[in-house]
């Protein structure tokens, strides 16, 4: 199945603890607190407190700062189990919650109400809460669950967006990552590449793993996906497999001084990126060029604006896929590849090429084939964003074709009114005098002197400005055959002189 989502887990959380970490290269992390004390997983028990402290605890300096993120684990059914942490690092101890539910908001404020029992040592209300918490049954839809010394939580919709600033994920990502490095960053995962990313803070580092995991909805990343990685496991980095992994920058150092070939590094601290490959320009323009608009006008506002213009992104790159399923004679659907790559634009029709190679894709694909056919129709927001992307389609091309029969209208009635008029002025001419004499005085206007102080004077007010000499002082005195084109009436008043 496409999503690592486990179906209907019987409980809400698995196993509680609280790590400690001693600050010690011979040390390792041990457990001092559990629940259910009868937990035994002994994979569980070595290896899941070394994710409480992903860090090298040489160097990091938290201060009193108190970090939440998450690391997750792949069980042998495929499927993701979620570890929520909350960090203490002047006392050098971590609490932390297994579960297969992704609640992260639930259970970081979970994890505060439980630190405060802690640290009143209300060790009994705290056994009272897990306890209740623990036989709680899975609600199958979203809603409010409660729970002794806690008014209520509310139980989120997985199969909604993400929005801001619910989501802390997205929102913390948002935050961090300006629009052009997560465009690169959403290039790439569409080319399915080793992608690492560098941050001080834990909770932004794993937010900004599951942020980037989400809005490929509705496809989800098949390879390494490790929100932070924690000491013993960095060679993961060297993994020949496309991946996406979140390293503390206390351990940046290292990984660099390893054989990194072709691979996309992102610092968060910095909010640099190093690429070596070209993907941005090789994802259709038009869809990029519309994302990024939507990203820059959208960051900072709340709802789900962002997750939504992911998923519009998706739909015109993917949403094709409807068009190129047939059936075969016995009744069973399958997908036509050369069909769906088979597309007007040249650079949607190369990237088409290339995602029918991809991963997630082939996973999408084989699952909507799956639905199908068992008699059901694929229900979920990408479906309706398809739809809509269609009506907006046929709208524009309803538009652009009125555009065009209205262009040709408006020509017709310029041409028209340009006939009418002509055919008025012949009228008027019959009527009014010859043309030629009207061509004449039109070129006597075009070619007429700069009007000066004293045009429409008559002769005698002229007459006097020569005996008093002012033409010798510059000024300009027309003559007769320039005052009859300037003005008829003055060489009428002449004439009569």
């Amino acid at each position: 199945m496409g999503s690592r989502l486990k179906q209907n887990p019987k409980r809400t959380f698995y196993w509680f603890f609280e790590a400690t970490c001693l600050v010690a290269a011979d040390k390792e992390p041990g457990v001092l607190f559990q629940f259910p004390e009868d937990f035994k997983d002994e994979e569980s028990d070595q290896m899941l407190p070394n994710f409480c402290f992903p860090y090298d605890t040489q160097k990091a300096r938290f201060g009193n700062a108190v970090q939440q993120f998450t690391f997750v684990l792949t069980d042998l059914e495929g499927c993701q189990r979620f570890g929520f942490c909350r960090l203490t690092h002047s006392s050098h101890t971590c609490l932390c919650i297994l579960s297969y539910l992704p609640w992260f908001e639930v259970f970081y404020k979970l994890l505060n109400n439980l630190a405060d029992h802690l640290s009143k040592g209300q060790i009994k209300e705290l056994g009272e809460l897990l306890s209740a918490l623990y036989e709680q049954p899975v609600p199958q839809t979203a809603g409010t669950i409660s729970l002794p010394m806690i008014p209520y939580f509310i139980a989120p919709d997985t199969r909604s967006l993400p929005s801001i600033p619910e989501n802390r994920n997205l929102t913390e990502m948002i935050v961090a990552v300006d629009v052009e490095n997560l465009l690169q960053l959403y290039a790439s995962m569409l080319f399915e590449r080793r992608i690492l990313i560098f941050a001080s803070k834990l909770s932004i580092l794993t937010s900004c793993l599951h942020a980037l995991n989400a809005i490929l909805y509705p496809m989800y990343w098949q390879h390494i996906f490790i929100p932070v990685l924690p000491p013993h496991l960095l060679d993961y980095c060297c993994a020949p497999m496309p991946f996406l992994i979140g390293v503390h920058s206390t351990l940046s150092e290292w990984v660099r001084n390893q054989a990194l070939e072709e691979i996309v590094i992102l610092n968060v601290d910095t909010n640099t990126l190093e690429t070596p490959f070209d993907d941005l320009n090789r994802v259709p323009p038009e869809v990029m060029s519309r994302l990024k608009v939507c990203l820059q006008q959208k960051a900072v506002l709340p709802g789900y604006g962002i997750s939504h213009a992911f998923l519009k992104s998706q739909a015109l790159l993917f949403g094709g896929y409807r068009n190129a399923l047939q059936g075969h004679k016995a009744g069973e659907i399958y997908f036509n590849e050369k069909m769906f790559v088979d597309h007007k634009s040249q650079s949607m029709k190369q990237f088409l090429q290339c995602a029918i190679h991809l991963q997630f894709f082939k996973q999408f694909i084989d699952d909507r084939l799956d639905i199908l056919n068992n008699g059901k129709e694929p229900q979920d927001l990408f479906e309706e964003e398809i739809i809509k992307c269609k009506a907006t389609v046929e709208r524009h091309k309803l538009f652009v074709h009125n555009i065009k029969k209205g262009g040709e209208a408006l020509i017709l009635n310029i041409k028209t009114k340009a006939k009418l008029k002509t055919q008025k002025e012949d009228h008027a001419l019959h009527r009014g005098g010859s043309a030629p004499f009207r061509r004449v005085q039109s070129d006597c206007l075009q070619n007429r002197l700069p009007i000066t102080p004293h045009f429409g004077k008559d002769s005698r007010y002229i007459n006097g400005l020569k005996k008093n000499g002012a033409a010798q002082d510059g000024v300009v005195l027309p003559t007769p055959a320039r005052r009859a084109c300037l003005c008829p009436a003055a060489t009428a008043s002449t004439a009569g002189v």
